[in-house]
């Protein structure tokens, strides 16, 4: 079964931001649309509001005034559900209430016709359950567009347990045939984004409650460092503090209570206190008049070394060794295999950060994990009470040769980056073992939803093997909650190439 085709009507049930977008997007594509809401009087102001923004896409020349006349006669409020039965698609983004959607559902099989497609945007309910009020749950699929609609061009196209494969392949070329990049995946919590996503909030806030950094700085080495677009405490923010923790909330209890899934203690306060971001006008950060934003821990400048001396291979920040050079710093190579680091001057030693922690050493700087180590504008070090003060000005003199701004954290295990990309990874693994959705799909889910410089997989390809599952394993023997151990999965990838001696 093909999209729809552009002279059927679409019709959207439910006014609020997400459907205005979503009306908008069926719109500019061609279809004549519907609009509907309980609430008198909302469908026209939303028709109205729609028909405003078409004024500014001419202003931006991305319509033409023809283009805005013809869409504006193809727009209609509707006055009852029974205005929507020549539709061939309807979408609701009514209340995130499972009663509210079914309801509703059940209402509208008694006005469409039998092939009409019937869809939800919803973000953290199941397809699969709201789909059970049906009487034909096969021809119901989910179609999670992502605010706002009309911009950002991905949509996840959710099959419930009895979606037909039809109605999961119509849904998904319309959302192609209306300029957008669909992506297929099964009802799980989160679908593809919210589940994969939760690390990259959950590690930011463990380091918070860890006293190990404040905000600012795990923001900046994120952002710097990390090669992400905002770091956590802005981002959430920004998507607003009650918003974030409800659909974390949602995805934990989903799967659960998955101890991998668990919500921080420091937002629920946040949230608790009406700190809800941008919009209540302070979250993790002030937003009033008088707020200024707080400047991350920067190390003063120091001396670089010398010189150092590589050991072993670096693995993903084998860069290093060519930006040390063309700083101007000797490099020394030992040929024996004492490991993968740097040795200093003083005698202690700068690594990679691998799940463990410096006070299991005697003199140890680790550094975190970079996107691209070249352009990278901010290292995160950290060391513990052991560390000689002179292994940790080296360490900082280093990364400052190479035109790096350095923060230097608490110590611990696996510091910001490498802690969030390896769950990142392992999730992602986890997700495609069980049949969630294709390699390729969450790559592009993940860069397309929420920004992130790299799909899960592209980052495994570069990072190695194995080395996500190293950095998990070396942090699971220090929090044996469950939190971080490997999936079956990720431990699949990482040894099933591996040839051991002894087996068969």
């Amino acid at each position: 079964m093909t999209a729809l085709d552009l002279a059927g009507p679409v019709a959207v049930v439910g006014t609020g931001t997400m459907g205005q977008g979503i009306a908008q997007v069926a719109l500019v594509a061609g279809h004549p649309v519907r609009l509907y809401d309980a609430v008198p009087g909302r469908a026209q102001a939303a028709a109205d509001a729609i028909a405003a923004r078409l004024d500014r896409l001419v202003e931006k020349d991305r319509l033409t005034g023809a283009e805005r006349d013809a869409a504006r006669a193809r727009l209609r409020p509707a006055e009852s559900l029974a205005d929507l039965a020549d539709s061939g698609l309807v979408v609701e983004a009514v209340l995130e209430r499972l009663d509210v959607k079914q309801q509703l559902l059940r209402e509208l099989e008694d006005v469409v016709d039998d092939d009409c497609l019937l869809a939800t945007n919803t973000s953290s309910l199941s397809v699969t359950a709201i789909g059970g009020a049906l009487r034909n749950p096969g021809r119901f699929v989910g179609l999670h567009f992502f605010n706002p609609a009309p911009l950002l061009p991905l949509v996840e196209v959710v099959s419930g347990f009895a979606t037909d494969v039809t109605s999961a392949t119509r849904a998904y070329e319309m959302a192609r045939a209306w300029g957008k990049t669909p992506v297929a995946c099964a009802d799980t919590p989160g679908f593809i984004v919210n589940r994969i996503a939760r690390p990259f909030y959950a590690e930011a806030f463990a380091v918070y409650e860890a006293q190990a950094a404040d905000p600012a700085t795990i923001d900046a080495v994120l952002r710097e460092s990390g090669g992400f677009r905002m770091g956590a405490f802005e981002l959430t923010d920004l998507i607003g503090q009650d918003v974030n923790e409800s659909v974390t909330r949602s995805v934990w209890e989903a799967f659960f209570q998955d101890v991998r899934f668990t919500p921080s203690l420091a937002q629920r306060r946040l949230v608790e206190s009406g700190r809800h971001g941008r919009k209540s006008g302070h979250g993790w950060y002030d937003y009033g008049a008088e707020g200024e934003r707080p400047e991350p821990h920067t190390a003063e400048k120091v001396q670089p070394p010398a010189y150092v001396v590589v050991e072993g291979d670096l693995g993903p920040a084998a860069e290093l060794v060519a930006l040390i050079r063309e700083a101007g710093i000797q490099v020394r190579e030992d040929e024996e295999d004492h490991g993968t680091r740097l040795v200093l001057p003083s005698g202690g030693q700068l690594a990679l950060a691998d799940g463990q922690t410096a006070v299991e050493f005697r003199d140890v700087v680790y550094f975190d994990l970079a996107l691209d180590y070249r352009r990278a504008t901010r290292i995160a070090l950290s060391h513990s009470q052991d560390t000689q003060t002179q292994t940790l000005a080296e360490a900082t003199g280093l990364f400052q040769a190479l035109g790096k701004d350095v923060s230097v954290i608490g110590d611990v295990p696996g510091l910001i980056v490498a802690r969030t990309v390896a769950r990142i990874v392992d999730l992602a693994h986890d997700a495609v073992a069980k049949g969630v959705a294709t390699e390729e799909d969450i790559d592009t889910a993940m860069r397309l939803g929420v920004n992130y410089p790299l799909g899960p997989f592209e980052w495994s390809r570069r990072l190695g093997r194995s080395w996500a599952y190293d950095v998990l394993d070396d942090l699971h023997m220090r929090d044996p909650s469950g939190r971080y151990a490997p999936s079956l999965a990720l431990y699949r990838h990482a040894y099933a190439s591996e040839k051991r001696e002894g087996t068969p």
